[in-house]
C-alpha cells in the first residue's frame, strides 16, 4: 500500500445533538445519550481513514502536555497509527464543540489553543520525506513551512483549504499554489463551481482539483484532460452526522488515486466512502476498509 505522510490537526471532539437550528433557549436540557467525546482534528481523520483503508501513514501533530493528550496517546495506539511524530510540546491539547441535527446540519466551533502559533520541528519532516510517497499538508499553520520543501522532493503534495471565497485567500494561498491534488468546498464561492475552478486553474494549476458540494456530490477538474465534470453524492445509509465528510472524500480519493492514477474512479468510490461515513456520530468515526469500501461500491452501482 502507498506511504503517506499527513500533517495537521488533532484535538478533542464533543458533538451536541440539537433538536433543530436555531437553538431555542433552555436553562437545563437533558440529551441523554446525545453527548459523545472523541479524537479528531482533520490530520487526524484523513490518518485514521488511511490508515483504515491499508496504507501506511506518518502522522506528524502537535498536542498537549494535558490529560487530553493522553486520550490522544491512546486512541492513536487504538487506532494503529504510529505516534513517535506526534509531539506533546503544547501546553494544552486543541478541543472542538460541535452542534448537530437530526438532518445533518451542524455548527463547529473550534478552539485551537496555540496550535497555530507553535511550530513543528523541520527536520523531522524532511526525515520522513524519504519514506514516503505522498505528502499531506492539511492548511494548520505548523505545515506551512514544509509547502515549499515538499513540492521540491518531487513526491505528490496534497492539500484541503475547505471553505475559502477568494484566491487571494492570505491564508491559504500557499497551500494552494503548492498543491498538486487541491481539495476545496462550495460554501463560501462566490462563482458556479465549474466557473471556479477554471480560476483555479488559471492561477495556480493543480493536477486535480475537487470541489465538495454537500449533499450534491462534488466537482471534479482534470487539468490534464481539460475535463470539468460532477460526481454526485453517493447513498450507503442514513445520515447522522455530516462532520467529517470532506475528510473522507479527501481520505478516500487520494487511497484509490494513489493505486489506479484515475481521478475520475478515485472520486466515485471517495463518494462512497464518505457517504458511509456520515451515519457516524463522530468526524473520526464510520470509517470503511478496503474490503468494505469495495463491496459498497459494486452495491451503488447496482442499484
Amino acid at each position: 500500500m502507498t506511504k503517506i505522510l499527513v500533517s495537521g490537526l488533532i484535538n478533542i471532539e464533543t458533538t451536541l445533538r440539537v433538536e433543530s437550528f436555531p437553538i431555542p433557549y433552555f436553562p437545563v436540557r437533558y440529551p441523554f445519550f446525545g453527548i459523545e467525546s472523541s479524537v479528531s482534528g482533520v490530520g487526524y481523520n484523513i490518518a485514521k481513514a488511511l490508515t483504515r483503508l491499508g496504507d501506511t501513514v506518518d502522522f506528524l501533530s502537535l498536542i498537549g502536555s494535558d490529560p487530553l493528550g493522553g486520550l490522544v496517546r491512546a486512541a492513536l495506539q487504538r487506532d494503529r497509527i504510529p505516534d513517535p511524530n506526534v509531539l506533546a510540546t503544547l501546553e494544552q491539547t486543541a478541543q472542538s464543540v460541535i452542534l448537530y441535527d437530526g438532518e445533518g446540519r451542524r455548527q463547529i466551533n473550534v478552539d485551537l489553543k496555540n496550535v497555530q502559533e507553535a511550530a513543528y520541528p523541520e527536520a523531522r519532516f524532511k526525515a520522513a520525506i524519504h519514506h514516503s510517497d505522498v505528502l499531506v499538508l492539511c492548511n494548520i499553520n505548523f505545515s506551512r513551512p514544509f509547502l515549499e520543501p515538499a513540492r521540491r522532493s518531487g513526491k505528490l503534495v496534497a492539500t484541503d483549504v475547505h471553505a475559502i471565497s477568494s484566491l487571494d485567500d492570505p491564508y491559504n494561498t500557499d497551500f494552494m499554489k503548492a498543491a498538486h491534488i487541491l481539495f476545496m468546498s462550495h460554501e463560501w464561492l462566490v462563482d458556479t463551481p465549474e466557473e471556479w475552478a477554471r480560476k483555479v486553474w488559471r492561477r495556480y494549476s493543480p493536477e486535480v482539483l475537487v470541489i465538495t458540494l454537500g449533499q450534491d456530490g462534488a466537482l471534479l477538474a482534470v487539468k490534464k484532460d481539460n475535463a470539468i465534470e460532477r460526481v454526485p453524492a453517493a447513498a450507503t445509509r442514513p445520515v447522522v452526522n455530516t462532520i467529517g465528510a470532506g475528510d473522507a472524500l479527501f481520505s478516500a480519493f487520494l487511497h484509490v488515486y494513489t493505486q489506479t492514477q484515475d481521478p475520475y474512479l478515485a472520486l466515485r468510490k471517495a463518494a462512497v466512502f464518505a457517504s458511509y461515513k456520515i451515519g457516524a456520530v463522530s468526524a473520526s468515526d464510520g470509517f470503511l476498509d478496503e474490503a468494505g469500501l469495495e463491496e459498497w461500491f459494486e452495491k451503488t452501482r447496482q442499484g
